[in-house]
């Protein structure tokens, strides 16, 4: 999780690396606009690799360490990027990309808060639990990505040529948004309850 976290991360952050408006992937309205996009891809990009270390028992079992990670994971990572993806997915002007990405940022703040206040009361059953989920929905950033490509290459058999494929790809990010954080969710609930039957 850790390696696709960083080369995915790489890639993402990438056209955003030299702060040039016009090397936004996403049509941007204003200089507003851009900088609330990469304040999120980048504090987007510290949740989704301080994340995976969360979960190395080693790691764990140093609870400095781990409170020290899970407080810039959360503070510098996921907070940051929520309150500056919504906006952005609301200026995207897309309806679908507005809902699809507004939900999972609100759920983002509020598994991240839930898990936060399981740490305090010293539930750490509770706290892994509500981490993993929060994770799982950082983790919409790569999910997304792999999720469209499979979606087109499912077209192929029904007619769909492959010249026409980059044509249909922008139609189907915002589908492969959706779904990207709903299979993350549905995931890591799966493995919350298999660990609680265990």
């Amino acid at each position: 999780m850790l390696a696709a976290a960083v080369v995915f991360g790489a890639v993402l952050v990438t056209p955003y690396a030299g702060l040039d408006l016009a090397d936004s992937r996403l049509d941007v309205r204003s200089g507003a606009h851009y900088a609330l996009l990469v304040t999120h891809v980048f504090t987007a990009l510290v949740a989704l690799v301080l994340g995976p270390l969360q979960f190395v028992p080693s790691v764990r079992a140093r609870r400095r360490l781990h409170r020290t990670i899970g407080r810039c994971y959360l503070l510098a990572g996921v907070l940051p990027s929520a309150l500056a993806g919504i906006p952005v997915a609301l200026l995207s002007g897309r309806l679908v990309t507005q809902v699809g990405l507004t939900i999972p940022a609100v759920l983002w703040l509020v598994t991240g808060a839930l898990a936060y206040r399981a740490a305090l009361r010293r539930d750490f059953a509770r706290h892994r639990e509500w981490m993993m989920r929060n994770y799982a929905l950082t983790f919409l950033a790569v999910t997304s990505r792999i999720v469209v490509p499979l979606m087109l290459l499912a077209q192929l058999p029904f007619g769909v040529t492959a010249a026409s494929i980059a044509d249909r790809a922008p139609g189907l990010i915002p589908a492969g948004q959706v779904l990207g954080w709903v299979v993350n969710l549905a995931v890591a609930e799966a493995l919350i309850r298999r660990s609680r039957r265990a």
